[in-house]
């Protein structure tokens, strides 16, 4: 089963419905960002994913055209969102799948970190600079306990 030019623009609809654009404009939407990239390198490490998204796409295709006459890309906001919503009866695991990879991919890509006022780099291993702690108010109580177990 392989994703096809129609599923990708599908799939592209469906991120944008699910991460839409921000209302003043600064972000795109995730399908519009190309984390449409994301989800196929996670289908890549995940192979069994690939059926819950293309069946998933096809499934909204055909709701779409049942339902509007038309195929999923090309339906109005509100339409899609009630294709979406009516997906959950048939396809349960398709919107949540997507949605858990759509925001690892959304919020790590370089445009959405910097707009968020984040330094595009990851934690580790440079880490997050923490104020320094008094540790020996957890740890005091611990060194004057006993010994809780025996020497040998």
């Amino acid at each position: 089963m392989a994703m096809t030019e129609g599923n990708a623009r599908a799939l592209a609809s469906v991120l944008d419905e699910i991460i839409p654009p921000s209302d003043d404009g600064t972000l795109p939407g995730a399908g519009a960002l190309g984390v449409t990239a994301h989800i196929a390198g996670a289908i890549g490490r995940t192979p069994e994913m690939e059926f819950t998204i293309v069946c998933g796409l096809a499934a909204a295709d055909e709701l779409a055209a049942e339902r509007h006459g038309r195929r999923f890309a090309e339906l109005a906001r509100e339409q899609k969102l009630t294709v979406l919503s009516a997906l959950d009866a048939t396809q349960p695991a398709f919107v949540p799948t997507l949605t858990f990879h759509a925001y690892i991919g959304y919020y790590q890509h370089p445009r959405v970190v910097a707009a968020l006022g984040l330094e595009p780099r990851p934690p580790h291993p440079e880490g997050y600079a923490m104020e320094p702690n008094d540790l020996s108010i957890l740890l005091d109580p611990v060194r004057q306990r006993p010994k809780l177990y025996r020497e040998r």
